[in-house]
Formats: structure tokens, sequence, C-alpha cells
């Protein structure tokens, strides 16, 4: 019968630990892909609970070592490199996320050492200090929670530890999402009475008439094509957008995308506003010239500039603040001379009329499939959020009907 090992103190050694001559202990084993690893503890107690660790995790299939040894930018790095089903703009926005608020800091850590309180602390520093919106965060979340569950599911970690972590910070007073406001009936009014009325604006006339008066994303509205148009049935088909962003290094800042969900994909019919704004700006252009650029083997632009290009998104929103502080500029001079309160509007940009377009939609349509159908919501749920956040007047408008109809005497 063998003798069992032991220690200088007598204490009997199991298969694996050894006792070195500086009085350290050490453990080896070998992991799944037969490769021979050795840790230390300089007293037994110490040893046994990393190796007690270390068989658990063999048992579960981990991998222990490698864990130890690779950072969360590693594995974020192997994440992206695998999500081949990402459409190049979406996989620009996901490295510009990471790289620009995590890889630097929270990304150098230790994959093995991060714990859910860790990911916790982060997701507040970026709140509290940095100062970075509750839309921002979110995006982030969106950048860590996968790539920890690839590492659960490479078995290199247990558990997920971003996962919880938002819910739990969404309850707290810190998450404060600023809600994007639509413009009021009083101020779109103003605001378009005064583009229709300044010559000087009647080029900005048409796009903004579509913005407004379809709901249209920026990107949609500016990627239409003359041939998206069905004059005749007054309907606009939207089955592409145009992104301004650079997607690769060789590649221009203008690029074609096509919706990220099916919803996306939809037909607006025209109000006879719109109708006649598309036929402004077809006549308009028969005079000045139709758009020449052509992006992606898309051509034919609906919206174009006096050079014959596609116009870009910071060109329609520069030419709103112009508009809109023009008009307050006036206002505030017509109000002292009136000795009034001016009606001021607003800094706001295009992704507001739309909010506007399905505002007025809500207030006036009571079928929310409808509504999300025309605006091409993804989730109905979106659609319920801004049906229940319509105007302040409309609600007080409503309210003013129920006189006399709930109190029957």
């Amino acid at each position: 019968m063998a003798q069992s090992r032991k220690d200088s103190r007598g204490y009997a050694l199991r298969t694996g630990e050894s006792q070195r001559a500086d009085g350290r202990y050490s453990y080896s084993y070998t992991d799944h892909n037969s490769k021979r690893h050795t840790v230390y503890g300089k007293d037994l107690v110490e040893l046994r609970k990393k190796e007690q660790k270390i068989r658990r995790d063999l048992e579960d299939g981990l991998d222990p070592q490698r864990a130890e040894r690779i950072t969360v930018n590693d594995v974020f790095d192997s994440y992206i490199k695998q999500k081949y089903d990402l459409k190049p703009t979406t996989r620009v926005n996901y490295i510009y996320t990471y790289d620009h608020f995590i890889r630097e800091t929270f990304g150098k850590r230790k994959l093995s050492k991060v714990r859910y309180t860790d990911v916790k602390e982060f997701y507040y520093s970026l709140i509290v200090e940095q100062g970075l919106s509750p839309a921002t965060v979110d995006n982030v979340h969106t950048q860590l929670h996968p790539v920890f569950t690839m590492a659960v599911r490479n078995g290199l970690i247990r558990t997920n530890p971003a996962s919880g972590v938002l819910g739990e910070i969404k309850k707290s007073h810190v998450w404060v999402k600023t809600k994007r406001k639509a413009l009021t009936v009083p101020e779109q009014k103003a605001f378009m009475n005064y583009l229709y009325a300044n010559h000087q604006y009647q080029g900005w006339k048409p796009i903004i008439t579509v913005l407004i008066g379809t709901g249209m994303r920026i990107g949609e509205c500016l990627g239409l094509r003359w041939q998206d148009l069905d004059f005749e049935n007054r309907i606009i088909d939207i089955n592409h957008n145009l992104v301004h962003r650079r997607v690769d290094e060789e590649g221009g800042n203008l690029h074609i995308n096509t919706p990220k969900t099916e919803a996306g994909c939809r037909k607006i019919p025209m109000i006879s506003e719109v109708y006649e704004a598309f036929l402004e700006e077809y006549q308009l252009q028969q005079i000045t010239g139709f758009c020449t650029q052509e992006i992606d083997g898309y051509s034919g632009f609906v919206f174009t500039s006096s050079g014959g290009t596609v116009t870009i998104p910071s060109e329609v929103n520069r030419a709103i603040h112009n508009i809109t502080a023009e008009y307050n500029e006036e206002e505030t001079a017509r109000a002292k001379k009136e000795k009034r309160e001016p009606f001021l509007l607003p800094d706001f940009s295009a992704h507001h009329l739309g909010h506007t377009f399905c505002t007025r939609l809500c207030e006036n349509e009571t079928n929310l499939k409808v509504i999300q159908t025309v605006m091409g919501h993804k989730d109905i749920q979106t659609t319920m959020d801004i049906y229940a956040d319509c105007t302040e007047e409309k609600k007080q408008e409503v309210i003013k009907k129920m006189e006399d109809k709930i109190f029957v005497i």
C-alpha cells in the first residue's frame, strides 16, 4: 500500500499538491485541452480554496485559466468579428459606442474578475460622473450584455455579470429619460406660417412639409427617389434610407441602408399638402436640375442641393434652426412693440418634426395598429407611449368636452 505524501507539518497532500522549498504550496492540474497548469498558495487552506474553484469550473466545462488572462476587450473583439448578420452601419455604431465609452476603461478589466456590482458601478459612473444620457448607457449595455453572454457560452465565466443591472438602475432616481417633445399645435402653425411666408426659405418648404406631413425619419426622407413616389395613387414607398456616416476606411460618408426591421418597410399615403410639396420640388428641379449623384447603386433622389448632390441631415437641421432663430428674433421685437409676451418657438430638429406628425396622428386616430404601421414602429409599446403622451392642449380639449356630461342631475 502506497504511503500518502505529507507536508512539513505532517498534513497529507492530495493528488496534484506539493510543498515547495520556500514553504509555499502548489497544485497542478490538466485542463480540457490537455494543458498543464499550476496555482500557488501560501498555505494549504488558501491552496485548497483555489483547488475547489478549479475543480468546480472544470466540472462545469469552464476554462478558468483563459478567463484569468483575457480582458473584456478581448471578448468584445471576438464577439464583433463573429456578428456576420450586422448591417455595416449597425456594426459601425456598435464599435463606436464600445470604443468611446468602454474600451479604455471598463474594457481593460480581466474577464474573470468582473462582478455584477462592478458593472453596476460602471453604469452609475457613466450617468453620474460623466453625465451621459440614459439612452447612451442603454447603448453601452447593448454592447456589454451579449459580450458576457458569449463568454458564458464559451465556458469562460459561469454567469453573465451584466444581467439585471440595467433593470435595477432604471428604478433609481438617476435614470431620467428626456422625452422628445413634439411641437404643440400653435407652435407648429407659427413655424409653418413663417416658413411659407418667407421667400428666402422657399427652397426648404417642400422637404419640411414632407417631414412634418409623413412622420418619416430624416434618413428615409432624404433617401427617397422619384421612383418611390406613386403620384397616381398618392403613395410613398419606404424601402431604404440614407445614412450619413463613414462605414469603412475606404467608403464615403453617404450610404444606402435597408430598414432594420420589416416594420420599417411600409407605404405612407400622401396628404394633399405632401402631394403638393412633391410636385413643387419636381417643378423646381425641372428648372434647376435633378440630382445627379449615385450612392450604392441608388440614384434619382428627390431632395437635392443646388450642386446636384443629395441633401444631408445636417443641412436640413441647420435650416430648421435658422428659421426658428429668425422667427424668434422677429417675434420678440414685434411683441415688445405691441407690449405683450412673445410666443417663442423651442429649439428643435428634423426628428421632432416626425414626432410632431405622430402626435397629431395620435390626437386624431384611435387605432394604434394604424399609427404603428404608418410610423414604422417595430414595437407597439413605442406607439402606445406616444399615444399616451399627447399634448396638454388636446387633453384639456377632451376634458372640456366632458363638461355637463359626467354629473347629470
